[in-house]
């Protein structure tokens, strides 16, 4: 299972929201590349990228800070927050994001993600943000009465690379990931899963990784916070 460590880009700089609330945001750093490449050196995979402006503006916001970091190291990483047209996806994946996001197109224009997925292959991801069951849209400020079960799998033969599925009321509460309904997601579907919201502890992680079905996990303010131990956690889920 992959730790995907999580760097959040609010007005240019690292913060955490806690459930998705732009009001409620605690600062970790003004130099994300700079976390970026700690990151990096500390032995990390891949890296979880959220433009937190772009999505509730529904167009990238902190390009210039997402660009420090593709500059600064040499790692993968993905990509949500504000992609939400076909212009934005190209535009990403060709200055070296390796992964795009796409949450609330996800559900406002399905098709999209479709052509997406047929035109870059194993680079879109769909995140699948919900609160009690129901997906979220817009940055989670708007309810829908869709299911992220159903949501998943009406992607199932699309050729999405992965699901990113984020439990709001778990997410910067550092309450625990909800392992029972992720891992009944990634029973649902064949489509690879990524944990997301509460993951705050190396408990957290492997009860995560020993359901067997799930591919990944994020995790942000625990990192920050030192809740976490980044290289006992990069151990343990390589063992």
């Amino acid at each position: 299972m992959i730790l995907y460590p999580a760097i959040d880009l609010k007005d240019g700089q690292c913060v955490r929201l806690l459930r998705g609330e732009m009001d409620k945001a605690t600062v970790f750093g003004d130099d994300p590349a700079a976390q970026a490449l700690a990151f990096q050196k500390a032995g990390c995979e891949w890296l979880h990228l959220v433009d937190l402006n772009g999505a509730f503006a529904g167009q990238p916001v902190n390009g210039a800070a997402v660009e420090a970091i593709l500059a600064a190291v040499n790692l993968p990483a993905q990509l949500g927050g504000g992609i939400r047209d076909m212009a934005t996806i190209e535009g990403w994946l060709s200055r070296g994001i390796a992964r795009v996001i796409l949450g609330t197109v996800a559900v406002e224009n399905p098709a999209l993600v479709h052509e997406a997925a047929r035109a870059f292959p194993g680079r879109v991801a769909v995140g699948i943000d919900a609160r009690k069951g129901k997906v979220a849209t817009r940055g989670w400020a708007e309810d829908t009465d869709v299911t992220a079960t159903d949501l998943a799998r009406s992607f199932e033969d699309a050729g999405v690379a992965a699901i990113i599925y984020t439990d709001i009321d778990r997410d910067g509460a550092m309450a625990g990931p909800n392992i029972a309904a992720t891992e009944d997601l990634a029973r649902a579907v064949a489509i690879p899963v990524i944990a997301s919201g509460g993951v705050s502890s190396l408990a957290d992680l492997i009860g995560l990784r020993d359901t067997g079905v799930i591919s990944g996990a994020i995790s942000g303010r625990a990192l920050y916070d030192g809740a976490l131990d980044l290289a006992a956690a990069l151990v343990a889920l390589r063992s």
